[in-house]
């Protein structure tokens, strides 16, 4: 495996990357035969490495921080096509990257389904019962997730379990964004039950990612519903409703402090999150997306990490340097508490900033100062690691890091929140004891009670332009609806600014917004692409409801 997980993509299916008709293709990619690989356990460990990285390509390239990011407003794009209109509330369903989003989703569930149905129907005696049972709580781990991001940013998908269905019958209803929820919780609360406690191999999702990725989606959930387990008729109606469904909360605290129990622990260093040394299945991550390393004409496409050459913004910071006009909003930039310098310092760069890490042959990199001409914006550092001969692996469009998925400084908060609960504020030791863990790794004081702000401040500014801010947004909506509606109107999308060192900031707002709608309610989900709807028509009714089975997993199941 060679460190990494995965130097090949092992059959299982198509490796649908791109379109609704690429995830419902049926042929096989590889030149393995799906009759006769099945004949060991290694065959059916390889079977499921295509998860972690090939199906999330599209994903990660630009939707993981264009919808995570840039529709938040954490970032400021304004001639990137794949960000600013989500930026701008002015996307339409023919807008860039909606169908790359969907269709990446589909081809994480599409690979699965191929992957289950193949380790179920083609497994040979010589593949152990166990390793049938890891390769399905795997595949089930990541369907869980696509559907979570499904119903997030939709708010409606469809679900199923056998993609050669769709083949033959590929119009069909979407269901209702609650019952994609619920349908992501048993995926993942399969794969917290069943999955092992020790990863074979570097980067391996465990039982803890599992209960991780579980705080998140029950949070989700406690929004989503009224009072107890879902039922199919106790959907929340009333989105100013003000609190939240205590029965998932409850889910939420348990489900965090059984990640917690895990072999996780914080890195030391916040700027070590990022740094070529540590950022690859250090001891904080509970699940990345595996990137190979190497040139694209050595590995190929697919199980590349483009991402990072749309935040370089300079030919000394970045072997591909896309990024100069995608930098840090004044919104994201004015949020930093003064104290906050080395969260900022390793998130965004500023004026006079010095990175050691970049243009190393020259000794470093200071912001503005080596280059000049950057005193009216502040470009992402996060993923930005420099060139080939500063570090020995990033190539073109192929940085060799992985992404962050979810991470424990994650688990820490989403525990806090959870313990917060419909409270307006709390002293809860073990709430603070964690939140004050990822407080105190950026030198920031302790607090002794936290509200919902200082949990959002947290949260927004420790996980940065990871992906997750929009997602926090959407959860703190579905019960407070107008008051995120109203905050993103009063969020100075595409203002301009530049370098003031009298501000406390130290840049102040030189120019309105501009070219900006009204966010209302209706942008809380995205539109379907019209592409996808031109192929599903269906997709433009009303979502249906989702006949589940019995549960297979009980809350005694998860945490006895």
């Amino acid at each position: 495996m060679k460190n990494k997980l995965f130097i090949i993509a092992t059959l299982a299916g198509a490796m649908a990357l791109g379109s609704c008709d690429d995830f419902l293709t049926s042929e096989n990619t590889t030149q393995a035969n799906q009759d006769s690989f099945f004949n060991s356990d290694e065959a059916v460990e390889n079977a499921t490495a295509p998860l972690y990285n090939y199906v999330w390509n599209s994903f990660n390239n630009k939707a993981y921080y264009s919808m995570g990011d840039g529709r938040a407003n954490n970032i400021t794009a304004r001639w990137s096509d794949y960000i600013y209109p989500y930026t701008n509330f002015t996307e339409t369903a023919l807008s860039p990257g909606l169908e790359d989003a969907w269709g990446s989703f589909y081809s994480v569930i599409a690979q699965v389904n191929y992957t289950i149905n193949n380790v179920r129907d083609k497994s040979t005696a010589d593949v152990s019962e166990g390793a049938k049972t890891q390769a399905y709580a795997e595949c089930r781990f990541m369907r869980g997730l696509a559907y979570w991001y499904l119903a997030s940013l939709w708010g409606k998908a469809i679900i199923y379990e056998n993609t050669a269905d769709l083949v033959s019958n590929s119009v069909v209803p979407a269901h209702r964004g609650v019952d994609v929820m619920e349908f992501a919780i048993r995926d993942l609360e399969y794969a917290a039950v069943n999955l092992s406690k020790t990863a074979a191999n570097p980067g391996r999702v465990t039982c803890y990612s599992a209960y991780g990725i579980l705080s998140r989606v029950y949070l989700s959930m406690a929004g989503l519903t009224t009072d107890g387990q879902y039922t199919g008729s106790n959907i929340a109606t009333d989105f100013n409703r003000g609190t939240r469904n205590s029965y998932y909360l409850d889910l939420a605290k348990q489900a965090a402090l059984k990640a917690i129990e895990g072999p996780y622990e914080l890195l030391d260093n916040y700027g070590d999150l990022f740094s070529v040394a540590k950022t690859n299945n250090n001891s904080e991550s509970v699940f990345q997306l595996q990137w190979l390393s190497g040139s694209t004409d050595a590995i190929g496409w697919g199980a590349n990490n483009q991402m990072p050459a749309f935040f370089a913004w300079s030919t000394m910071v970045g072997e591909t340097n896309w990024g100069n006009a995608t930098y840090a909003s004044y919104d994201l930039v004015r949020t930093y508490d003064p104290q906050d310098r080395i969260r900022r310092h390793y998130t965004i760069a500023t004026v006079g900033e010095y990175y050691e890490d970049l243009n190393i042959k020259n000794g470093g990199y200071t912001y503005n100062e080596t280059e000049t001409g950057y005193e009216d914006r502040c470009n992402i550092k996060k993923y930005v690691i420099g060139k080939l001969e500063d570090n020995g692996i990033s190539y073109q469009q192929s940085s060799g890091l992985n992404t962050y998925m979810m991470r424990l400084a994650e688990i820490y908060l989403n525990l806090a929140e959870a313990i917060l609960g419909n409270n307006e504020s709390t002293s809860d030791p073990t709430a603070l004891t964690y939140f004050n863990k990822v407080r105190a790794r950026a030198q920031m004081p302790a607090l002794e009670s936290i509200n919902y702000d200082a949990i959002h401040y947290e949260r927004r500014i420790e996980l940065a332009l990871e992906g997750q801010y929009w997602y926090d947004l959407l959860r703190r909506a579905y019960y407070k609806q107008q008051e995120v509606v109203n905050y993103l109107n009063n969020q100075d999308r595409n203002a301009g600014y530049e370098w003031n060192e009298a501000e406390a900031c130290q840049y102040e707002k030189t120019s309105d917004a501009t070219d900006v709608s009204t966010a209302t309610v209706s942008h809380l989900l995205l539109p379907v692409s019209d592409v996808d709807r031109g192929r599903n028509p269906l997709l433009n009714d009303a979502p249906i409801s989702y006949e589940f089975g019995e549960r297979e997993v009980t809350t005694q199941d998860l945490f006895n």
